[in-house]
């Protein structure tokens, strides 16, 4: 299988990110001038990052294994601590690396700790799951959690590298597999209806990395998320469309202590922005119906239980897209036009969450 090269650029700089299959011998030219390398990594992926370090000492590396908790339980100041600490203990330099392995989650905070260690050392990444192919490895977003809501800790820290290989989706439990996809129909609905249309033809092939167009729906979903980014890194302008979703989604995550995925709540997040849209009169039923069709066709929620709304509420004030005490939503104007919508009244919202409430709780993600 060939290699796709996508890239990405701002003004610090250009990288790569790399799309296609057995993709390892590429990371040591990543880290070269490196003396050390990190591989921070989940518990539960000891044999993946195994191949990782192999890769990188035959490229004559001496590498520090820094395994962390699985999943969100991983995005923590303590965990974020810890590795700092055994960075200063290894005495890691400017010129040293940091290469994440393993879901969103993993490279979120292998980026947090590499932009943050030194005022900032090389890292690359290696997203494992589709959710951090097509969405948390892209971009130079990094971040870790606090009690108070995801990510509201983080830093803008572009890799030196992605590499994207698509024979680690393999092993991938199908309901991370469809939480990712949850990304991929977002930057359908946002920018490339074609993703949708790929979805619609085929939902079952597209909940499985052998899918007939697997494929074609990551590198569409790189390359929108390469472009929006390599104009705007630090989310002033076109970036802050990608959060499509992510408002209640965020939200939700977090009443669920972390434990629900978040493709999931993020595909409830879209059907609550879509409906936001059609109540103040931007969109039609008939775009709101085709959320609910392509996320249910795949496997993913519409719905959310309905006693849940005060928190939930009370938490999207925090958002990071919240300007003081106005709340700030992505919406579509219209198909593949998104829009900003800006201090709803809390009567809209009551009305757009009555709209998605009532559905029973999906499964947790652990």
């Amino acid at each position: 299988m060939t290699v796709t090269r996508i890239g990405v650029g701002d003004p610090t700089g250009h990288y790569d990110v790399l799309v296609g299959e057995h993709l390892l011998n590429e990371l040591p030219a990543l880290v070269e001038g490196a003396a050390q390398v990190a591989v921070i990594h989940p518990e539960g992926l000891a044999r993946v990052a195994e191949d990782v370090a192999a890769a990188l000492r035959a490229g004559g590396y001496t590498v520090r294994p820094m395994p962390v908790p699985d999943g969100e339980a991983a995005k923590t100041s303590a965990v974020a601590t810890d590795l700092w600490s055994r960075l200063g203990s290894f005495n890691f330099t400017r010129s040293d690396a940091v290469v994440g392995v393993g879901g969103g989650a993993a490279t979120d905070l292998a980026g947090f700790v590499a932009a943050t260690w030194l005022r900032g050392v090389r890292s690359v990444l290696v997203p494992t799951t589709l959710l951090g192919m097509v969405d948390a490895a892209v971009g130079g977003k990094t971040g870790i959690n606090t009690p108070e809501g995801k990510n509201l800790v983080g830093a803008f820290h572009p890799p030196a590298g992605v590499l994207c290989d698509l024979t680690t989706l393999e092993s991938l439990p199908k309901a991370d597999y469809i939480g990712g996809l949850a990304e991929i129909i977002k930057a359908g609905f946002i920018d490339d209806p074609v993703i949708c249309d790929l979805v619609e033809d085929d939902p079952e092939g597209a909940t499985t990395p052998g899918g007939a167009h697997t494929r074609e729906l990551i590198e569409r979903a790189v390359r929108f998320k390469a472009d929006v980014v390599s104009g705007d890194l630090k989310e002033s302008g076109r970036r802050e469309i990608l959060n499509y979703g992510h408002t209640l989604g965020h939200a939700i995550e977090r009443a669920e202590n972390y434990t629900f995925r978040h493709g999931y709540a993020v595909a409830i997040g879209m059907v609550f922005a879509a409906e936001l849209a059609r109540l103040d009169g931007r969109i039609d039923e008939a775009l709101v119906r085709r959320h609910r069709d392509v996320l249910a066709s795949v496997g993913l929620p519409t719905s959310y239980t309905a006693d849940s709304w005060e928190a939930l509420r009370a938490t999207m004030s925090v958002d990071k897209k919240a300007r003081g005490a106005t709340l700030r939503f992505v919406v579509l104007d219209g198909p593949a036009t998104p829009a900003i919508l800006s201090g709803p009244t809390p009567a809209l919202l009551d009305e757009a969450f009555r709209a998605v409430a009532g559905g029973p709780r999906v499964p947790q993600s652990h």
